[in-house]
Order: structure tokens, then sequence, then C-alpha cells
């Protein structure tokens, strides 16, 4: 099964608060974007968006430059239908992060959460690095969150790859200034704890 069927897959088959990394909003996020970007005219870009309301939060926060990206059509087919009039306002891309173009120097922010974790491969994860090096302006944000070490080995039955602070940031390199990094204690909806680490870093 390819990585796309995978996915299609999971959102297929799952209710929205039926997946582990479900919230109802991703609060952790959401501070940090305000920290990255207090201007709402900034471009930012959510990278497995996904179902997730981030985006939502985002539009009703003022953001006008919300891009959503994401592997699976049927979860940004649900963000849409969610989000009603509203979608029109987002840009939706629909892709493979190691491998779809995106615009140079497009964004303010960057954000993920979870996907990094899944890229198990070194070369899947320098092109994921060299995506948000190509994609990201001078002087704008990165804020990457994936399992903790104490976080799961796997996830929606694939395996991930698990990081602190320090490894997580050396994945990006010295171009990417650490800034902070936190650590969420994620309760999944079937009260299972699961450890999340942050990474928020400025491009220099």
């Amino acid at each position: 099964m390819t990585t796309q069927a995978h996915w299609e897959n999971v959102y297929q088959t799952k209710a929205v608060d039926d997946v582990s990394w479900y919230r109802p909003h991703l609060e952790v996020s959401l501070r940090l974007i305000a920290d990255a970007a207090p201007d709402a005219s900034s471009a930012v870009i959510d990278v497995g968006g996904g179902e997730a309301t981030l985006v939502d939060d985002l539009v009703v926060r003022g953001y006008g430059d919300v891009t959503v990206l994401d592997i699976s059509p049927a979860a940004i087919d649900v963000a849409k239908t969610r989000l009603g009039k509203s979608a029109a306002a987002v840009h939706w891309i629909t892709g493979d992060i190691t491998a779809v173009e995106l615009e140079a120097a497009r964004y303010d922010v960057w954000h993920d959460r979870a996907v990094f974790h899944f890229l198990t491969s070194a070369d899947d994860r320098a092109a994921y690095v060299r995506q948000v090096a190509r994609a990201v302006r001078p002087g704008g944000h990165v804020i990457v969150a994936t399992f903790g070490p104490e976080g799961p080995e796997t996830c929606s039955g694939l395996d991930v790859v698990r990081y602190d602070a320090e490894h997580l940031h050396g994945e990006f390199g010295p171009k990417f200034r650490l800034l902070d990094s936190v650590t969420e204690l994620h309760e999944t909806p079937w009260g299972t704890p699961q450890q999340f680490m942050y990474c928020f870093c400025r491009v220099e």
C-alpha cells in the first residue's frame, strides 16, 4: 500500500475524533504561531493539516493567508466541508511533502504537528528539510512537533522516529536557529497519554 493509500484509508474509515492525534484545538501550536506571527497578514502553512481544526482557529483569528497541505484528499475534503464558505479563503494543496513543489520563500510560518516523525528514511527527512529551507522566507519561523522520547514507537500502523529537542533540531541544522522547545503531554480521545516534542525555530 502506498503512503497516500494508507492515509486515505485512515481518513475514510475513522471519525475525526477517533484518531490518536485528535485535539479539539491545538493550543500549543496556536500559541507558537501567535508568537511567530502576531501580524495576521503573515503567510502560514500547516503541513499534514488533514482534518485538524488549526485552520479553523487561524481563520477565526483573522489570518488571511493560510495554506493546508495534506497527502490525503479525503482529509482535506473533511476540513473544507467543516469550514463551509470560509474554505474559499484557504489555499489547499494535496501532495506528499517530500515531493510536492512549493513556491520559494512563500511562507512566514511553517507548522507541522505529527508528520515529520513518520519519516523513517534519512532521504525523506533530508527532502523535507530542503522543502522547509526553500519555502520559508529568511526570518520566518518553523514549528515542528513529533513524538518525544517517551512517546509511542508506532502510530496508525506505521513506525515513527521519536525525538528529544536536541535531536529534532539537529535534523534541520544551523540554518534553523532554535528559539524554544516545548514538551506536551497529549491525551488521546480514549485517554492514553502521548508525549509530543515541539521545536520552534527561526530561519536565518
